[in-house]
């Protein structure tokens, strides 16, 4: 009877268990994709200070992927490229490509936002399944032991 109801809450604290693993691994894909944002708006960064300190004639390194580098001469500092999103991309003067890299900014900034959000939710739900595991141990704890006093008063 008693490994019956043992198993049955066994199984409970087993379900319990992977829920809470399955929090914890969203929660660090979560974290992981802030890590990225962040990374991406270092890199915007950096976009704006070059583009707020370069000047026509300047010889810049233009990556040209896999590590590799080649000189260029900027021709003309308010022709610049920059990528709209969807694949698209348009060409801005100086001010305004900064205008665009700091709205894009803005826009990082509000999803990390919303993951944090995610994360803090996703934290608060563990906790609770954390908590009401506790609880089902204790339960189980008491009962092994109100079973154990009851067979000790049965041997006398």
């Amino acid at each position: 009877m008693s490994l019956g109801g043992g198993g049955g809450g066994d199984g409970q604290l087993q379900q319990l268990a992977e829920e809470i693993q399955a929090l914890e691994e969203e929660k660090e894909a979560l974290e992981g994709e802030i890590e990225d944002l962040k990374t991406e708006q270092a890199e915007i960064d950096e976009a704006i200070e070059a583009i707020e300190t370069l000047e026509s004639g300047e010889t810049v390194q233009v990556p040209l992927g896999g590590d590799a580098y080649v000189r260029a001469e900027v021709q003309d500092v308010d022709e610049i490229i920059v990528s709209l999103g969807g694949g698209y991309a348009a060409e801005r003067g100086q001010s305004a490509a900064i205008d665009t890299l700091e709205n894009k900014q803005d826009t990082l900034d509000d999803r990390i936002e919303d993951v944090q959000e995610e994360i803090g939710e996703i934290q608060s739900e563990s906790d609770e399944l954390e908590e009401k595991a506790q609880q089902m141990q204790q339960q189980q704890m008491q009962q092994q032991m109100a079973q154990m006093q009851q067979q000790e008063g049965n041997d006398e």
